[in-house]
């Protein structure tokens, strides 16, 4: 053996003998195949688990014919090993080993089989183990799709006034086709419900439903955000790239939230996607296709901003193929009930004890105010209405102090007592306006009015006005 260690070539042979008698002793089974995956050798043992009791009866024959399914043959096709495997046979199941075989010169002249193992309890804790992450792996998937689902259906838009059912039927009609929407409507209108609605509705309802929102996304990242990120295509980007919503959403529908704030470089780029039905992550040359439904959102006049050439016309028509516009709270002050009802049956969550209900002294007040924060302000109101009041049932006491001042009947101005009061109460009604718009960020309405974050803190506390 000493004189062995010292001579590389030897000591390679010699291991690879013993390896190989090694294994052919301990395993159940070994089997060599040539490049046309015949057998030339086949150890006694393994023949006679397949029900020939002479090894030699079965040479030159397809391994498939002795072996029934046996991978011997893809293993000499495509030159790669198959270090670990299960095989289902008569007799059992088996774990096997199968190496490609090459000679001198490194042509492939033919595979190794080794039946490792008869009893697959043996690798039971690998097995078990493989399985739990399979079970992992697929809950996780679940929940992704889940979380990429419609969470609403047109019955999640609650209302039965004239302009609601309108406004139902148009959105039903929109998710039969496959062409761009635009959801027009103040902020808090439901735009996002509907949004959800008309995909569930929609052929693509099996399909992924994507959100990006352009106001809650800083413009830097839009664009990754968009078509997703190559790997290593800039310093710090993922080393396994990212994925963007494009390539998310593909198949579905991508749901763009206040698309008016889309920034002018991003509006280009988008519009070719929509045109081509293509798109680039950033840092790579692969060219993907896009088979996305878009669903476009804005809270703001989008064709006044195009009049200003601040949003791209060509990119307003292509979003603008169909159109829905939402109408206010206001316009549907007969819908307030059996709103109040269905949000407030929400916010009690599975506890019937705890279902709260409104006074019509209550509901005549939520009915004299403007709502410039349409549904969503009123779900707000009626949530700190609850945590507020003493008993379940809601009086004009409980919310009247949470609103601001009542709105005057249609052609009479609002008459101030002083200067200072009216005053007062145009900049009430302007943060209030600023703070519905901004969904209740506090720094947000302060960079959309143009002063402070601290200033407008003092401004809601001099007034009395709550942040969200």
């Amino acid at each position: 053996m000493s004189e062995r260690l010292g001579d590389y070539g030897s000591v390679r042979h010699w291991a690879i003998q013993s390896l190989f008698e090694s294994l052919e002793d301990y395993s159940e089974g070994t089997v060599i195949v040539d490049a046309g995956a015949r057998i030339v050798w086949i150890n006694a043992r393994y023949a006679d688990r397949f029900g020939f009791a002479d090894p030699n009866a079965v040479i030159g024959r397809p391994v498939e014919e002795v072996i029934p399914n046996s991978q011997m043959r893809e293993v000499v096709t495509t030159g790669r090993p198959m270090l670990l495997d299960i095989m289902q046979t008569r007799q059992g199941t088996l774990v096997v080993t199968r190496l490609p075989l090459k000679d001198d010169q490194g042509r492939l002249v033919g595979a190794i089989g080794f039946a490792l193992f008869d009893e697959i309890q043996t690798m039971s804790p690998l097995l078990a183990k493989f399985a739990r992450l399979n079970e992992e792996l697929a809950a996780t998937r679940e929940s992704l799709a889940q979380a990429r689902r419609a969470k609403y259906t047109f019955d999640s838009f609650i209302g039965s006034s004239e302009a609601a059912l309108a406004l139902k039927r148009q959105a039903e009609r929109a998710a039969q086709m496959d062409s761009s929407l635009l959801l027009l409507g103040e902020t808090g209108t439901g735009k996002e419900v509907l949004a959800h609605a008309i995909h569930a509705a929609s052929r693509r309802a099996h399909k992924p439903l994507v959100t990006i929102n352009m106001a809650a996304i800083p413009e830097t990242l839009l664009e990754a955000e968009f078509f997703g990120v190559a790997a290593g295509a800039y310093t710090g980007a993922d080393r396994k790239g990212r994925v963007g919503k494009f390539q998310l959403a593909d198949g579905g529908t991508l749901f763009l939230d206040e698309i008016g704030d889309l920034p002018p470089a991003l509006q280009a780029k988008l519009l070719r996607v929509l045109q081509d039905k293509e798109f680039e992550a950033l840092g790579s040359n692969k060219v993907l296709q896009s088979d996305v439904r878009i669903i476009a959102a804005t809270s703001v006049k989008l064709a006044e901003k195009v009049e200003r050439g601040e949003f791209r016309a060509d990119l307003f028509y292509r979003l603008n193929v169909l159109a829905i516009e939402l109408p206010p709270l206001r316009e549907r002050l007969s819908d307030l009930a059996e709103l109040c009802e269905a949000l407030l049956d929400e916010l009690a969550g599975s506890s019937a004890a705890g279902r709260y209900r409104l006074s019509h002294a209550a509901l005549a007040r939520l009915a004299d105010y403007d709502w410039p924060g349409n549904v969503r302000e009123l779900r707000n109101i009626l949530e700190r209405a609850i945590m507020l009041a003493d008993t379940t049932l809601l009086d004009a006491d409980d919310v009247a102090p949470l609103l601001g001042p009542a709105r005057p009947p249609r052609g009479e101005p609002v008459v101030a007592s002083s200067h200072q009061a009216a005053m007062a109460q145009f900049e009430t009604q302007l943060l209030r306006e600023a703070l519905a718009a901004c969904d209740g960020h506090v720094p947000s309405a302060a960079a959309r009015l143009g002063i402070g974050r601290a200033t407008l803190y003092k401004k809601l506390a001099a007034l009395g006005i709550a942040p969200r």
